[in-house]
Formats: structure tokens, sequence, C-alpha cells
């Protein structure tokens, strides 16, 4: 694992490292903020997931997280949203909600995408293990949370894996990619045209199906221009209430897609995850 930077901030330290992935087959850049502690003391962690167009360098510098993880103790783990490099296969139009950039948190299983796109195990499993080994991560106290394409990850992966982690939560979540454009095109593109193979990786699909979380929070800008066709948070309201599934759903009043909604309302989640990590 090779450091690219370090910073001091908030009595902590905002690293950012690279390292070859053996999922991806490529480098892959993600963001570490450890806050200030004692010796020997494990931390828990929160990982944040990104939204279309983004890597890891959008919430570090724009998310304003750091403040609330040194008050609360918290590990923030901020991976990229896809693979990058020589020879990773793009969107042939090069659009921006497919291809890099977009790898929508799966393993894909169609070419020429699925030699690289694994991003589903990247972040459950080689990440979470580099973490372990390198930083004062407490694995036992982990949470989850992302934006967008990233909120719709952090939903999929909080409940698949919901005794993994104590808490999850999203800003703008892509609730049901498949009902909606920005889902249909990547899903189809990455896992082929079934949409039987498209459920595991669609939030109200998995709650649906049986997959089950202690408590959900939920925050969506009034104002986002994608909110009616791409991000539909009424149909994970629905499946939420049909399942028992305590869900705060807050529409915030004027706000719109950008980091100056996500970080307006960062510290409130991450205080919301830590009473869950203990």
């Amino acid at each position: 694992m090779e450091t690219v930077s370090t910073n001091r901030a908030h009595g902590g330290v905002q690293g950012v490292y690279r390292h070859a992935s053996r999922e991806t087959g490529t480098e892959m850049t993600f963001s570490v903020y450890v806050p200030p502690h004692e010796e020997g003391t494990k931390l828990p962690v929160v990982w944040y997931l990104s939204g279309l167009t983004c890597t890891h360098a959008n919430v570090t510098e724009k998310g304003e997280f750091r403040a609330a993880c040194a008050e609360l103790g918290l590990i923030f783990v901020a991976p990229d949203t896809s693979p990058r490099g020589e020879g990773v296969a793009d969107d042939p139009a090069s659009a921006y909600d497919f291809g890099l950039g977009a790898g929508f948190y799966v393993d894909a299983t169609e070419e020429p995408f699925a030699p690289h796109y694994r991003m589903w195990s990247y972040v459950t499993e080689e990440l979470p293990a580099l973490i372990a080994a390198r930083f004062p991560a407490d694995m036992a106290r982990q949470s989850i949370m992302g934006h967008s394409m990233g909120g719709h990850g952090a939903l999929t992966i909080g409940l698949s894996f919901a005794d993994r982690f104590k808490a999850v939560s999203a800003f703008a979540p892509i609730v049901a990619p498949s009902q909606v454009p920005w889902g249909e095109k990547a899903l189809s593109g990455y896992l082929g045209t079934d949409p039987g193979a498209w459920r595991r990786h669609d939030a109200v699909s998995l709650i649906e199906d049986g997959a089950r979380v202690p408590a959900l929070l939920v925050d969506q800008g009034e104002a986002d221009g994608f909110l009616k066709e791409q991000l539909r948070p009424e149909l994970l309201e629905a499946a939420c209430a049909q399942a028992g599934i305590p869900l705060t759903l807050r529409i915030q009043p004027g706000y719109d897609h950008s980091y100056y909604f996500i970080s307006t309302f960062m510290a409130e989640h991450l205080r919301w995850h830590a009473a869950r990590l203990g």
C-alpha cells in the first residue's frame, strides 16, 4: 500500500492511499480519516460510498466530516466509485452514468466490464481486509453510508450484510435502480438483461425479498433535480412500511443533490451512526 498524502486535521490524520487490487485488477485509491486516539485503541469504522462521476476526493474535500469524526472517535473510509486505468472498459459514448466513475457497486458479469468492474467484492471483502490490517479499526463496529449511486450501494450492502453493519444511512439514494433510468442502464450493462439478476442490487427488491435492518436514515433534498425520475424515495418508504423497518426519511426544503446538501447534514448522520456503533 502506497501513501499518496497525509494531512493533520482536527487532531487526527487524513490520508490518501493507493494499492494494487486483486478484485479489479487495477490500482485503486481510497481515503481514510483516523481521528485522534490513544495508542492501542481500536475505533469504529464508517464507510462512505460516493455517487456518479465521483472519486474518493469528492467527499474527502467537500464532505465536512472530520470535525464530527474527531469528536465521535470514528474512522471514515471513502473508496473510489469504479476501477480506472489503461485497459478498463468505459461507456462507448463516454456517458457520465455508466463506465468509469459509475461502477454501481456490483460485480459485473457482462463483457467487457466483467474483468475489472468488481466493486461489490472490492468494497465488501478486499478493502475491509486492508483497513483491518493497516489501521486501528474495530471491524466488529462498522457502519455504512453513501450518496446517490453510493446511497444505492450503502443500502444494498447494508441490507445484504445486516450482521456486519450496525447502522445504514444515505443521502439522496437511488433506492430502486430496477425501476429508474440510471439503474436500468447500469444493471443491464453490468449484469445482463434478466431483471431477476438485478434484485440483489436493488434496495427495494431486497426488502421485498426479506432483507431487514433495525433502522434506516435517509435525507433527500426537495430541490433535487433527480428526485422524481431517478431517486424516488417514496418506493423505499412504501417497502419499509410494508416490512416494518423503521425509516427516518427527511425531505429537506430548498436543498439539491450537491455536497452543499450532504455537508449540511453529514454531522447528524455521523452522530446517528455513532449512537449505534457504541
